[in-house]
């Protein structure tokens, strides 16, 4: 009976009504004990609902059955595929849709919908691997920041392939616990590719001085990854960069003259097919070393280069030790332009050229890195110290202006500074006396600072100056009546008179 008054409120005029009725009938279906009839009446009746014309009826309707594993298959299916401000509901995490109905929904439908696929919990790799080939920067990077999903190095891989370009999703890639260390090279390398074109779009390098930077980089990206990583670890970048393209002689000479021991034996060990272990025992000395280069089809003109670097590396403590910092690269990078000075210069033209490269590049490091050590101990100085033991400048960037000194009462006295003589005529000349000292005075004149000293010293003096002249200044004589004005009134006066 109460089914059948809700089948009633869902043929309401007002959407409104009918959306409130299909939610109530959801609910009553997924959570309430219904007969067999009454269920079987309140699941058609979801299905019909499926055909109301107001979106406000079937989102009521998809908010009600998104979370619940007992949503009809058919109701969860037709309302994946309606609107997707309605289809996010289901496929962001209805337990009902597999992994075909999933696929196919990101195949077919918008780009908010594979967003909201790209977040569900507990991804299967499946339909990860689906977005990677399909997916755009946006939602590849929600894939790449759910951690429930469950991606293959492989289609991470293809994700930095397709879009390596976009900072969000290396960022989003980046902040993966898990991620595999080709991954997280093939995100440096995708950043100085895009560094690279940003820079020969503005026109401040070339083509080619880029495209050769960003080459630089992706190898020493290779290095900072494999630095500290274990020999199972290194041997899987090894075996990424030669599928790739990206393992050559070049990756393999900086590696040498960058102390990278472990990444030069993976590399020899992949290219000849030997074992790690006959690789580190043919690098004790430079025949077995020959033989190594030969059989690894690296160019014959960068033999003499290694074999310097590789001397130079045994007459360390341990060749398998890592380096420490620049200093040694520096000292096998001298000992390979050394070695390569007798050689041709047609032949040894462009491998100068590269060590002279690595030579600049080691210098810069060791500079940065002594650079970052002096800061670092001035830091540590300046914590150390107490406050008081700075000086006010350095305490603070915007010292503020020097305190004006106390002087006592008699500095201000009449005796301090001597009074000037007023200009009145009928003051009588002053008679000089004897000065007046005090010794608190004295005192506090010679604590001052030179600079207040002399300028209280140069107003005192101008004190006395004017003193001094309005004392022998004559003074004026009585201003008198001009004779032709007197003359000019004694006829008056005469007339008055008679």
């Amino acid at each position: 009976m109460i089914v059948r008054q809700f089948l009633a409120a869902t043929q309401h005029p007002s959407a409104g009504r009918r959306a409130e009725a299909a939610s109530a009938l959801a609910r009553a279906y997924l959570h309430g004990n219904l007969g067999p009839e009454a269920a079987w009446e309140a699941k058609t009746a979801l299905l019909a609902l499926l055909d109301d014309p107001s979106p406000l009826v079937r989102r009521a309707l998809a908010e009600a059955c998104a979370g619940s594993e007992r949503t009809p298959r058919p109701v969860a299916v037709a309302l994946a595929s309606d609107q997707p401000e309605i289809a996010g509901l289901l496929l962001s995490r209805s337990p009902v849709l597999n992994d075909s109905d999933l696929v196919d929904a990101a195949a077919m439908g918008c780009e908010a919908a594979r967003a909201a696929i790209a977040g569900r919990h507990h991804l299967s790799a499946t339909v990860a691997g689906a977005l990677a080939e399909i997916g755009a920067p946006e939602t590849l990077a929600i894939l790449a920041a759910n951690a429930t999903a469950r991606i293959t190095t492989g289609r991470l891989l293809r994700m930095v392939e397709r879009h390596g370009g976009d900072a969000g999703l290396r960022e989003a890639l980046l902040a993966r616990p898990d991620l595999p260390p080709e991954v997280r090279h093939a995100c440096a390398a995708a950043l100085a590719r895009s560094l690279a074109a940003f820079t020969i779009g503005c026109g401040w390098l070339g083509a080619e001085r880029g495209e050769r930077l960003a080459r630089e980089a992706g190898e020493r990206a290779v290095i900072e990854v494999c630095a500290g990583a274990a020999p199972e670890t290194v041997a899987r970048v090894v075996r990424h960069l030669r599928a790739s393209g990206q393992l050559n002689a070049g990756l393999i000479l900086r590696a040498m003259l960058s102390g990278a021991a472990v990444l030069v034996e993976a590399a020899l060990a992949d290219l000849c097919g030997l074992r790690p272990e006959r690789v580190a025992a043919g690098m004790r000395d430079a025949r077995g070393f020959a033989a190594l280069h030969r059989r690894a089809g690296l160019p014959e003109v960068l033999l003499p280069a290694f074999t310097a670097a590789l001397s130079a590396w045994n007459e360390t403590a341990s060749g398998h030790a890592a380096a420490q910092g620049a200093a040694l690269s520096r000292r096998m990078i001298e000992r390979a332009l050394t070695a390569c000075e007798d050689m041709p210069f047609a032949e040894a033209q462009g491998l100068l050229a590269l060590l002279t490269r690595y030579e600049v590049e080691a210098a810069r490091d060791e500079a940065r890195e002594v650079a970052q050590r002096l800061a670092a101990r001035d830091e540590a100085v300046h914590e150390a110290m107490p406050a008081t033991a700075w000086p006010e400048a350095v305490a603070d960037e915007r010292p503020e202006a020097a305190p004006m000194p106390v002087f006592p009462e008699a500095f201000f006295s009449e005796a301090s500074f001597p009074e000037a003589s007023p200009p009145e005529a009928s003051r009588p000349e002053p008679v000089p006396a004897a000065p007046v000292r005090d010794v608190r005075i004295d005192a506090v004149l010679e604590s001052l600072p030179e600079a207040i000293l002399g300028s209280l010293m140069a107003a005192r003096a101008e004190n006395e100056r004017r003193s001094e002249e309005a004392s022998h200044e004559s003074v004026p004589e009585a201003e008198t009546i001009p004779a032709a004005l007197v003359a000019s009134y004694r006829p008056d006066h005469v007339r008055l008179a008679a």
